[in-house]
Formats: structure tokens, sequence, C-alpha cells
């Protein structure tokens, strides 16, 4: 079986058709802000190498919630190393850029806030998604639009619930699939780009605390990652569900009338 992080460049479009792509995605779903990309290098000169890259500010650090908001909103093009991200956070540990310490994984870090009891706290620990720490040395996180990651390990947006069961009807229209996906609660980047840069599966996030009061994440927005040949995917169902007429926004028919007109014109002759 390979290795899911093993890049698949071959299976994937390119960086210039993953721009197109996001242009479509944010045209049929109306999307607040940039989608985005996320690639691990192996060696920084490789990260820098990613033209018009920035660096945080030398001394400064942030979480990595609040990283990808500065590229998602601001459209930055940001290099991460273990120095960018603060010390004491699992930030850095999620990504693969460092092992997380023995004060996270023991329980003691979170034990009394987010948990009761250590016991609790160890298991949040043991069951969050984590790229295996010794291989990257380097995150870049990048807008699909520019074409600066080629191509990007996976691609990230946020959006609204409408906007996300509707990306998901995209994905199944063409191939059905089920998707199931987990909540690790705080900590909720192990969800979504640490879930996906692991596996390079879809992966659907409810943010957590900490994105919502770091990264400015709204009451309302869930974040999806996938790879790109995933959103290539999703981006011809929606395609195709917007030519039956399904699409976002999707206009309330109302609670309290007869359902049978509106079905009538999706379902004409299927009887």
């Amino acid at each position: 079986m390979p290795d899911a992080l093993t890049d698949t460049k071959a299976s994937q479009p390119d960086a210039k058709t993953i721009a197109e792509l996001a242009a479509q995605l944010d045209q049929l779903l109306r999307l607040r802000t940039l989608p985005i990309g996320m690639k691990l290098f192996e060696s920084r000169e490789e990260m820098e190498a990613v033209p018009g890259l920035r660096r945080p500010p030398k001394g400064k650090t942030f979480s990595t919630c609040q990283l990808v908001t500065q590229s998602r909103m601001a459209g930055f093009t940001l290099g991460i190393t273990t120095e960018n991200v603060p010390e004491f956070s699992n930030c850095s540990g999620v990504i693969g850029l460092s092992q997380p310490s023995e004060l996270y994984l023991s329980g003691r870090k979170m034990e009394g806030v987010w948990f009761e009891n250590r016991e609790a706290s160890a298991a949040h620990q043991a069951g969050m998604p984590r790229v295996p720490a010794g291989r990257y040395n380097g995150l870049a996180i990048s807008p699909l639009r520019g074409a600066r990651l080629d191509p990007p390990d996976i691609c990230l947006f946020y959006g609204n619930p409408a906007q996300m069961i509707l990306f998901i009807n995209g994905l199944q229209w063409k191939n059905y699939k089920r998707y199931d996906f987990s909540i690790t609660g705080e900590s909720a980047c192990a969800d979504s780009w640490g879930h996906a840069l692991k596996t390079r599966e879809v992966s659907l996030s409810i943010p957590c605390f900490a994105e919502r009061r770091y990264g400015g994440v709204a009451d309302d927005e869930m974040l999806m990652a996938c790879t790109p040949a995933d959103l290539a995917r999703a981006v011809q169902g929606l395609q195709g569900l917007s030519k039956a007429g399904l699409r976002y926004p999707i206009m309330p028919y109302g609670p309290q009338a007869e359902p049978a007109e509106g079905m009538a014109k999706s379902y004409a002759g299927k009887s």
C-alpha cells in the first residue's frame, strides 16, 4: 500500500489548473475568504524557493490557525518552521515539524483546562491525527489563486454548513462514497489539515475554541480540507448539480408550503 504522505504529482492537477478550480469553486459557492493550499517540505531551502514566500517576523510566533487566517484573508504566502509557532503549543506537532512533547502527550498540559482529569486529557492527545515527525522541516501556506505551490499537498477552504454539504454532494456526483468525519474536540486543526496532510483523505472539521479565539474563525464557518484531485472532482460535481438547479445559495421554499410543486421540478418524470 503506498505511503499516504508520498507526493503523487502524476495523479494531481497542476498549480495553474488548481488556481482555475479555486476560481470556479469561489463562483459556485460564493466563498467569504480565499481557498488556500498547504505543502510540506523536507528541506527549508526547498520551501524558501516558493515564489513570493513570506516568513513570520523574526522573534514572533503565531498559532498555525492564525497563519492560515493571514493567508485566506490577506492573501499571504507563508513559510512555517518550528520557530514560527509557540513552543508551548501543539501546532508544530500536528503538521509533523516536531514531535509533541511529553507535557502534552501525558495529558498534563490540558488537565483541569479542557479535561477534568489527566486520563481524559492523555486520551485526547492519543486520538489526535498528526503528521508523523521526522520527515518534514517546513510548511508553506498560500492562496490557490496564486499557483505558487506546484501542487499543494492539500487544498482548504472555510464555508458555512450549506456550502459544505453542497461541496460533499459535488464529491458524490459522479462516484458515490459515504463520508464519515471525526471530531477531536479542542485542537480541531488535527481534524482538518492534520488529518488531511497525514492521510490525504477528505476532512471536514468544526473549528475549535482556539481557531475562533486566535484564528478569527466566524461562528458559522466550518473547514474543508482535501487533495487537489478531490477538489477537481467536487467542482465538476458542483457544476453538474448547478445544471440540475441545485446550487448555492439554497433558496428556502418555506416550512409551511406544500412541497409537491418544488419537488416536481426536480424529480419530474422520475415516478
